[in-house]
């Protein structure tokens, strides 16, 4: 039970990767808080976990609106007390055309994808300041450090949170707060196999590139999420930790 006494606060966490984050962290003894746009999936899953005796609370909020996000995250700290870590997993993909793309697509796009991972810093780090200690993980992507066509502004965003990570360990290291990015590569979610589909042999395709024969599973990221929100990963900050099953390590 490497979370028990935690209270952990994830963005995005009704499916998806975000929910496998919330799933492991629930069994490894934290409460959790978590937050997503989704109300029928965020009631399901926080119903289902409540009933097995986990301690978890849903509250619908969209993470590009502040108010929204500050209320959630005020919600979160009058049920279980101040957080001591937090997960950023929130986000959307964009296939967009550096030309056509409009001032307000960009803007509406980086309002989810990048801009919560300082505004979730903004509401936390005054407690973990206060007390010094936390932990804050900020789901990133392969499209940070390796990116594909098509997927612009995708990696700039990715590259983003990336730098963002890293300033936020050095600046908060003083207080024993850790701050760290996981990028996972291709990820058996929803949206990746509703993608896999669009395209004849595209599957096919992704799965040959694989390193270990085969995509990962969201509980996979999860488990290294976790490790980093726990007391066992004390000395770890200002990392991006790879949960691509070594894709980032092969050459073109």
């Amino acid at each position: 039970m490497k979370l028990v006494s935690k209270h952990i606060f994830v963005t995005g966490g009704a499916k998806g990767i975000g929910e496998a984050i919330v799933r492991d962290a629930a069994d490894e003894g934290a409460s959790v808080s978590f937050i997503d746009i989704d109300v029928a999936a965020g009631e399901k899953l926080a119903s289902e976990l409540s009933k097995l005796g986990k301690k978890v609370i849903f509250v619908k909020a969209n993470v590009a609106n502040f108010e929204e996000l500050k209320s959630a995250f005020n919600k979160a700290v009058s049920k279980f007390g101040e957080v001591t870590g937090v997960v950023n997993n929130a986000g959307v993909n964009s296939h967009a055309d550096p030309v056509t793309m409009t001032d307000k697509e960009w803007d509406d796009f980086f309002a989810i994808d990048m801009k919560p991972v300082w505004l979730t810093a903004k509401l936390a780090l005054p407690a973990m300041r206060k007390v010094k200690g936390g932990s804050i993980v900020n789901i990133c992507s392969i499209h940070g450090r390796l990116t594909y066509p098509g997927f612009f502004p995708y990696g700039a965003a990715k590259s983003a949170v990336l730098g963002l990570t890293r300033n936020l360990a050095l600046d908060e290291g003083k207080f024993e707060i850790r701050v760290n990015a996981v990028s996972p590569g291709y990820i058996l979610t929803d949206l990746t196999k509703n993608w896999l589909k669009g395209e004849a042999g595209r599957k096919e395709r992704a799965e040959s590139i694989q390193p270990l024969g085969r995509m990962g599973e969201p509980s996979e990221v999860a488990k290294v999420v976790t490790f980093l929100l726990s007391d066992k990963s004390t000395y770890v900050s200002g990392s991006d930790w790879a949960v691509d099953g070594g894709l980032g390590a092969r050459s073109a």
